[in-house]
């Protein structure tokens, strides 16, 4: 019997019925701006929270994939209701959602496994967790059929971190694979305090630097609560071809709702190969 990772935040970070669910999502997909890049897309940094907050932002990113394919789509994220050392990469067959169920790639995932003592396969961490499962129905919309290989990092320490993102470069050569980042920003300071963290992260994003970064996380000097899967993809593009990287759209949830009192950070980017 297929072992399928049920939907965890159906009905409450986006719709759970699949009709309204899909609407919704191609009417963001619609609505986003799609932005000028130049060069051959490594991965992407995508926001976490619920649709109605950073559902715009995430949008933006995703639609530069219309039309593409990929072998597999690693998606990386933080465990925000587990803590455990090391990356965990759910051990079933498929994640599930309103739109129908996203295999898993398993010859990449256990190459992975295979290639880093810090990568495990084991349920921890994806149980309840919602930072990849948000992602899949936008991935559903512009891909279509794709394979995914779903990681939690623990507590994003950074031996796990950078070791993740050299495993995930060597594991994916050869192969046509897309990296996404599952990460929010800053976390509940009020607005210019929060914009003002926030592009100290976009800076060190667009200037691929994910050993400042890194240093800067782990000093609390910034925020980013996906910090440690942003670095390892970041490394890991870098070390798969790319060469440049773009901050895609920004904004916070007070620019949402209203309320600047306390704010949550929400980023779109893209690591290039340039031509």
């Amino acid at each position: 019997m297929a072992r399928v990772r049920q939907p965890a935040v159906a009905g409450t970070f986006y719709d759970g019925d699949p009709t309204v669910l899909r609407r919704h999502v191609d009417l963001l997909l619609d609505r986003a701006k799609e932005p000028n890049v130049q060069g051959t897309i490594k991965g992407l940094v995508s926001p976490h929270a619920g649709y109605m907050y950073s559902g715009s932002t995430a949008a933006v990113g995703y639609k530069l994939l219309k039309g593409k394919s990929y072998d597999s789509v690693v998606i990386v994220g933080p465990s925000h209701r587990e803590f455990f050392n090391g990356a965990s990469i759910y051990p079933g067959d498929s994640y599930r959602t309103p739109l129908g169920d996203v295999p898993i790639h398993e010859e990449l995932r256990d190459e992975l496994a295979k290639e880093s003592g810090i990568v495990m396969l084991s349920e921890a961490g994806h149980r309840a967790e919602h930072c990849l499962e948000v992602q899949l129905p936008f991935l559903q919309r512009v891909l279509g059929e794709f394979s995914i290989v779903p990681i939690i990092i623990g507590n994003q320490r950074r031996e796990s971190c950078l070791a993740l993102g050299n495993a995930l470069a060597k594991a994916a050569k050869g192969r046509n694979v897309l990296l996404v980042a599952s990460s929010d920003l800053s976390h509940y300071h009020p607005y210019d305090e929060a914009v003002s963290l926030d592009r100290r992260v976009i800076a060190f994003v667009e200037a691929l630097d994910e050993n400042t970064l890194l240093e800067q996380l782990e000093e609390e000097r910034i925020e980013a609560c996906g910090g440690g899967p942003v670095v390892a993809i970041m490394r890991a593009a870098k070390l798969l071809g790319a060469n440049r990287s773009q901050a895609l759209f920004y904004c916070n949830s007070g620019d949402i709702t209203g309320d600047k009192d306390a704010v949550v950070g929400y980023l779109s980017a893209a690591f290039l190969q340039a031509n």
